[in-house]
């Protein structure tokens, strides 16, 4: 017999529905779920209680924003409730409102100073604003209440991994392991801390681990694939990143690192497929037309390698070394405005290269400002004395505004280092004939003012 033909007032319908959606919501339907909640919340609007889980199902499928209404509606309802106060800071910190997550946590614990959450969870609010010794700070409190809660050391981990302490994040994390086999992504957590520290053993052995616990986990394959790609494993990595695909056919990434495969491979025509490819699932996708710039100008195609270079600048490039790359190309199709642009995003993102210095005294001597091409060459000899490549251009830069012999120095040091080099060499024999054209020329001046001078006493 149906529901709907038992004689149940509305609320026992509604009863029905938020049952009904909490065995939905275990079982990981979560859209069904929602539409069993909003039929339940239609009929009783003033819930508190499904309203607060219909913001556990929002948080579940990532709708942070969604989710922070339906608690703040709940707290509507049922002022003062901590376990809505705590998942209404755990979203507002997802969504970077810091501020409002701290004030929620401290009223919770003004609220009910042994409530263990509250601590627990804002280690991540401190850790995500970069106060790690505060965070450090909310996991003693925590473990004063609670010794043994695997979160609080799974989030004391992100804030040590953040650090770059990769060995105590290890120990954190193993110790959420012990105390929680089943934290979800833990081993792969434990992975990329050994990765990080260089340990490749032991971080694969956990990708493995994490794989045959999750082995549909996207997220977890294409981290693998990585790994394996930085260690040179190029067939197993390309097994990965197929595998991904099968999970999910727009998966851009995985077709965008199919394409550095087939690249590193020498096969240019299917990287340049691949990397379309997968502008067409993920048109934001950071990297495929960074790629697709240089093989256009392997190809000689320079406008071409422009348009896929100012489609990249759009993103968000958050790498001084692609930054300094993309400016070389930039430079080499003629544009040294942009190229400058991305110079200066380089140097707001690492203070210290030398190289972008150099490319941006390289682009400013390229519009002719040869003073502040100099500026910027020397600040980078200044970084790193030894930049043969910063050498080589001060001295072109000389030489452009007559100033052989401080180029004849430039020069000179470039050589030290490469002696070898053949533009290096062909520099100064051109720099040693323009010291030397220099010096006959001071020397014509010198005899014919002497001549002058003789016959003018005569």
């Amino acid at each position: 017999m149906l529901f709907d033909d038992l004689e149940f007032g509305p609320y026992d319908r509604a009863e029905h529905n938020a049952r009904r959606a909490y065995e939905l919501y275990e079982d990981g339907k979560m859209a069904q779920a929602l539409i069993e909640l909003e039929r339940a919340l239609e009929i009783n609007p003033t819930n508190s209680a499904w309203h607060f889980n219909k913001g556990l199902t929002l948080d579940a499928i990532n709708q942070f924003q969604e989710a922070i209404a339906e608690y703040e509606t709940a707290l509507e309802l049922s002022p003062d409730d901590s376990e809505i106060l705590n998942a209404l800071a755990v979203d507002y910190t997802r969504v970077g409102l810091y501020d409002r997550a701290l004030g929620t946590f401290e009223y919770i614990q003004q609220l009910d100073p042994k409530f263990e959450p509250c601590y627990c969870n804002r280690i991540i609010t401190y850790a995500e604003m970069g106060q790690h010794d505060a965070a450090e700070q909310m996991f003693y409190l925590a473990q004063q209440i609670d010794e043994d809660c695997a979160l609080c050391y799974y989030n004391i981990g992100n804030s040590l991994f953040a650090r770059g302490e990769f060995k105590k994040a290890v120990r954190c994390w193993l110790r959420t392991a012990e105390l929680e086999p089943t934290h979800p992504q833990i081993n792969y957590r434990i992975a990329q801390a050994y990765w990080s520290d260089g340990d490749r053993g032991r971080a694969r052995d956990h990708f493995l681990v994490e794989l045959r616990v999750n082995p549909g986990d996207v997220d977890v394959l294409m981290d693998f694939a990585l790994f394996l790609l930085e260690g040179g494993d190029l067939d197993p990595a390309k097994e990965k990143c197929h595998r991904i695909l099968e999970l999910n056919p727009d998966f851009g990434p995985a077709l965008f690192y199919l394409g550095e495969i087939a690249l590193d491979q020498g096969d240019a025509g299917q990287a340049v497929e691949l990397f379309e490819e997968a502008l067409r699932k993920d048109p934001r996708l950071a990297g495929p037309h960074y790629r697709l710039a240089q093989c256009a100008l392997t190809a000689q195609q320079r406008e071409k390698a422009k348009s896929h270079l100012l489609a990249e600048m759009d993103g968000e490039i958050e790498d001084a070394n692609t930054l300094i790359s993309m400016a070389s190309m930039f430079l080499t199709v003629e544009d040294p405005d942009h190229a400058t642009q991305c110079l200066l995003r380089a140097v707001s993102l690492d203070v210290r290269s030398a190289d972008a210095y150099h490319y941006l005294g390289v682009s400013a001597a390229n519009k002719g400002q040869f003073v502040d091409a100099e500026r910027f060459l020397a600040h980078a000899l200044q970084l790193n004395p030894q930049h043969t490549g910063a050498l080589r251009d001060s001295a072109y830069t000389h030489l452009a505004v007559g100033q052989a012999e401080k180029a004849a120095e430039r020069i000179a040091s470039a050589r030290a280092l490469l002696p070898d080099d053949c533009e290096l060499r062909m520099l100064d024999h051109s720099t040693r004939l323009i010291l030397w054209m220099g010096h006959v020329r001071a020397l014509l001046r010198r005899l014919h003012l002497r001549a002058l001078f003789r016959r003018r006493r005569d």
